[in-house]
This record gives structure tokens, sequence and C-alpha cells, in this order.
């Protein structure tokens, strides 16, 4: 966070990436369809959670905070967050995307890009 936008920049870019709301987020994150997407650190083989749900799970507690409350690991996440959906909205695919692992995985970073 530069001291020139004390994070209003980054707070307000994440909250324009990330389109869905608390609840409706932690709903996605329970479906199998957001649990068979993304990267995992121990590959998919060593089991655990993808980096995505995990920054879902980070996304909804950041949603439920007073912005006075966030630190600076928060707009670090923030703006994670943001590069993440703006480089995957980048790579877009052609055709109809609503049962697309390429949605999902936005989904996963709290970026529903059928709103």
């Amino acid at each position: 966070m530069s001291r020139s936008d004390d994070g209003r920049d980054t707070y307000r870019e994440f909250t324009e990436a990330v389109n869905m709301k608390p609840g409706e987020l932690s709903t996605w994150l329970e479906t199998d369809e957001s649990k068979q997407v993304g990267w995992h650190k121990g590959g998919r083989a060593g089991g655990g959670e993808s980096v995505g749900h995990e920054s879902g799970r980070k996304i909804i507690n950041l949603l439920r905070r007073k912005r006075g409350d966030l630190s600076e690991g928060d707009y670090k996440h923030m703006r994670k967050v943001v590069g993440y959906v703006r480089r995957h909205m980048a790579q877009r695919p052609s055709g109809n995307v609503r049962d697309t692992k390429w949605r999902w995985s936005l989904m996963n970073w709290g970026h529903d890009p059928m709103k």
C-alpha cells in the first residue's frame, strides 16, 4: 500500500473485482465445483485445499470486516485478488462460460463473470 493512497485505491479495486457477497461466496465454496478447480500447493495428489479456495475464505473474512480494521497483510491479499481477477478475465474463453472451470476458478476468488 502506498502512502499516497492509504489503501483507498486498493480497497476500491478490490470491491470492484469481488462481486460476490460473503454469504454467496461461502455457499459457493461448499460446492463440488468449487473444490474441483485451482492449483494445489502440494499437487492434486497431495489433496488439500486449492490456492483459490483458500483465497475465497480469506475474501469472506475481508468483506465482513470494517475497513479500519484491515492490516497491511489484508491489503496485500486484496492486491493479489485484484491481480488474479484481472489476469483471469483477460483469458476469457469463447462461448458460454456458465459451467466452465474458468468461471468456477474466478468464483473461488470472489468474482462471478456471469454477473
